[in-house]
């Protein structure tokens, strides 16, 4: 017979007491990944205190109340906190600094970068009319802007879905109508102005042509145009503005669009929504188009109210407030090397 094996001097457990202390075991490590996620699966710890998000200057000229906890009362986006005030830089967690607003050279940053801080570079102007990038490099940790690659993208606009069935197209009065303000010749959008005028009557409002109008007056001009000629100050990778958002799509009107490429257009807007220039040959088949369209045609365009409606980005709140919706999933320890490059 095989011999027995000494017991030792306190006894074998008992198979239950052995059972018993594995469920314990085990129940105390999933109460840790429980609490503490964080630890286990490597990632950062999640914030309990609110983000605190510091604009060094504000992007626009005039600056709105952003006291309180302004992005969840007006945006729902809680546990975000925007301030001004610089003397909270040593807790601040990101720091916005609106390109429009960047002095040449850097004495007015901030002189040291407290650790983990993150810095965000801000523009809704296009490479063409943004300067002096060069003097950014190895400087921000994310870029804020209507390029769909961005760190952090702010469209001037977008299609919400909206399943309302119904289609409102305004009366109408002329076939075609152009907001400017800033004409310049070299500009390829006053090439192809001056070119199609030659075929049709564009009926043109604001300061270039001394025909300014209101803020609440825009809207209701344009709509009664069959129309609109949504041309882009400058032709570059996702620069669609609000001349496409709001004074085409939300007034009302078909935009004709001069800007990235159609490919680009639809990735923003159903391909069905607009007429890009590019689509004809010529100018003059351009007009003879916009002409001699039959209402049934003009309908055609307006099928995507159907199915969405049209969201403009146009306060600064609202867009630094989504710093915070995208914070969790942002890059860390990254800085642009060369951020005129990126950008160009």
């Amino acid at each position: 017979m095989p011999r027995a094996l000494p017991r030792p001097p306190w006894g074998w457990p008992s198979m239950k007491a052995v059972v018993t202390t594995g469920v314990f075991v085990t129940t105390l490590w999933n109460l840790r990944c429980f609490l503490n996620p964080s630890e286990v699966s490597g990632e950062a710890p999640k914030h309990t205190e609110p983000l605190v998000v510091l604009v060094w200057e504000w992007p626009s000229k005039q600056v709105p109340n952003i006291s309180g906890d302004i992005c969840h009362e007006l945006y729902g986006i809680a546990g975000c906190w925007l301030t001004m005030e610089r003397q909270l830089l040593g807790r601040a967690d990101v720091v916005v600094f609106p390109h429009t607003r960047l002095q040449p050279g850097r004495h007015r940053l901030p002189k040291e970068k407290p650790p983990g801080q993150n810095w965000v570079w801000v523009s809704l102007e296009s490479p063409s009319n943004t300067k002096g990038l060069a003097g950014w490099n190895q400087t921000f940790n994310w870029v804020m802007s209507y390029r769909r690659d961005s760190d952090i993208f702010i469209p001037y606009g977008k299609l919400v879905p909206n399943h309302s069935a119904t289609v409102n197209i305004p009366a109408k009065t002329n076939l075609v109508s152009w907001v400017i303000s800033n004409y310049r010749r070299t500009q390829k959008r006053a090439e192809v102005y001056k070119n199609l005028s030659r075929y049709l009557h564009v009926n043109i409002y604001g300061k270039a042509n001394k025909k300014p109008l209101c803020k609440d007056c825009l809207l209701p001009m344009t709509s009664k145009s069959k129309f609109y000629l949504a041309f882009e100050n400058s032709i570059h990778q996702d620069y669609i503005t609000e001349k496409l958002w709001r004074n085409s799509l939300m007034a009302g009107t078909v935009p004709v669009v001069l800007g990235p490429p159609r490919a680009n257009y639809e990735q923003f807007v159903p391909a069905d929504s607009f007429i890009h220039v590019d689509d004809f040959g010529s100018l003059a088949e351009l007009a003879t188009f916009l002409k001699t369209m039959n209402s049934s045609r003009y309908r055609q365009f307006f099928a995507w109210q159907k199915r969405y409606s049209v969201k403009l980005y146009a306060d600064w709140r609202e867009r630094i407030c989504t710093i915070c919706t995208s914070y969790p999933s942002l890059p860390r320890g990254r800085v642009y090397p060369d951020l005129e490059s990126w950008f160009n």
